[in-house]
């Protein structure tokens, strides 16, 4: 089998991740508690013994760029792990211009096959498979392919195709999908078509420099482009929504998929014990290390150090590290980023979402809700921000509109809240 390097595309702003990715590239940002989304993909690597990892970072590089120094010191890998910042005080365009700023790094390795991944999905896979595939079919460039439900098919690029995996049609994001096959955004390249194809897509003034939209539609019919068929569990976690529904698909273990078993994720370890205290209640949650829980925790996901004081409860929610719930507040429907404190007897997420599609309030990080607040569904508090610190009592609903304040609530604090 082919020597093959894993080229970790990892320098993307995940503008849809709204707040949650102002203060962090989207590859760091955590999931399932203790996780973050580049786990997935470097164990992967790791599982599939691939040695030569490269990882291409842009956006907030330095976080990130310290996250994989500890994860590498954490699960004592061998694997080389070489980051790669864009040239000079540039940044990189599109995802073939990351490859294209670095392809003398390429020239230079020893590897013929080169395998392209993003790095913000969740999934488990065998990349020597693919490897495997992709020699048998004597393939210039191997797609990623899974069937996904026809009226999703519209956010990715849709495949058909032909005899033994053949790639008769590529189109990225159609209007209306004629397949529901669709790129998992993970490639094996031949390295000499790799090179050759984005040197031409870099003369190409009105490129968009993505894969999707510049290099594999015009390979096909040119180069010899086969989808591998991937039939386990992959999930695309591009928007706040997806982010939301899928954490609480896992913690009510409604996934085919599990983080630990034979192929487990790996991640940068904390062994700090959980402090369950009698008064606790623990329902179809995921709980990280270092959480102190003495207060009621349902259909929920804990990062590491989270607090949830007596009398509290946090149900349908998302808690990034050392978040900090008080006595007797209430959160619900709501994802917090890191080092929110929530005071005591607030109520964030309070209402219905009458039938809007946002329907989970969303905390920046470090973000402080003074004691005795009341916050709706559908709000936004912005990162480091403390909403009552203007003194103002009016409520907003920052998605919705107004909303009336419940008279059980009328005792809490009512703010503006922006969007």
């Amino acid at each position: 089998m082919e020597r093959m390097l894993a080229a970790i595309l990892a320098g993307g702003k995940g503008t849809r991740m709204d707040v949650f990715c102002q203060v962090r590239s989207k590859p760091a940002l955590p999931f399932a508690g203790k996780y973050s989304f580049i786990d997935f993909c470097l164990s992967n690597c790791v599982h599939s013994q691939i040695n030569d990892i490269a990882i291409l970072v842009d956006y907030q590089r330095a976080h990130l760029t310290k996250y994989l120094e500890r994860w590498q010191n954490d699960n004592s890998t061998k694997n080389a792990f070489d980051i790669l910042e864009p040239n000079g005080n540039n940044f990189y365009s599109g995802s073939t211009d990351a490859i294209y700023q670095n392809l003398e790094y390429l020239r230079k390795q020893s590897a013929n096959r080169i395998l392209i991944m993003p790095s913000d999905h969740a999934y488990k896979m065998d990349y020597r498979k693919m490897l495997e595939f992709h020699d048998k079919s004597k393939a210039d460039i191997t797609v990623g392919v899974v069937p996904v439900p026809i009226e999703e098919a519209h956010r990715f690029g849709t495949l058909t195709l032909g005899e033994n995996g053949y790639v008769t049609e590529y189109v990225e994001k159609p209007d209306i999908p004629r397949s529901n096959l669709v790129s998992m955004g993970i490639y094996i390249f031949n390295k000499d078509v790799l090179i050759q194809r984005i040197i031409e897509d870099a003369e190409q003034s009105a490129s968009v420099h993505d894969f999707g939209y510049s290099i594999i539609p015009g390979m096909v019919g040119r180069d010899r482009v086969y989808g591998y068929k991937y039939d386990d569990f992959w999930r695309d976690i591009g928007t706040i929504d997806a982010y939301y529904d899928a954490s609480m698909e896992l913690a009510g273990n409604k996934l085919p998929f599990s983080l630990n078993g034979t192929w487990p994720i790996l991640t940068c370890e904390n062994n700090e014990p959980v402090k369950k205290y009698p008064s606790s209640v623990i329902e179809n949650s995921i709980i990280s290390p270092g959480c102190v829980i003495k207060g009621r925790v349902e259909n929920s996901i804990l990062s590491p150090g989270v607090q949830v004081d007596e009398h509290a409860v946090v149900k349908n929610s998302i808690l990034m590290s050392n978040v900090c719930v008080g006595t007797r507040s209430v959160v619900d429907s709501c994802i917090a980023d890191e080092e929110v404190h929530i005071g005591e007897f607030c109520y964030v997420g309070f209402g219905s979402n009458d039938g809007h599609t946002q329907e989970h309030t969303l905390l920046g990080k470090g973000a402080s809700i003074t004691s005795h607040t009341a916050i709706a569904r559908g709000c936004k508090v912005m990162p480091y921000s403390n909403p009552t610190e203007s003194g103002r009592k009016v409520f907003v609903n920052a998605y919705h509109g107004s909303v009336a304040v419940q008279p059980q609530l009328q005792n809490y604090n009512q703010t503006r809240i922006t969007a």
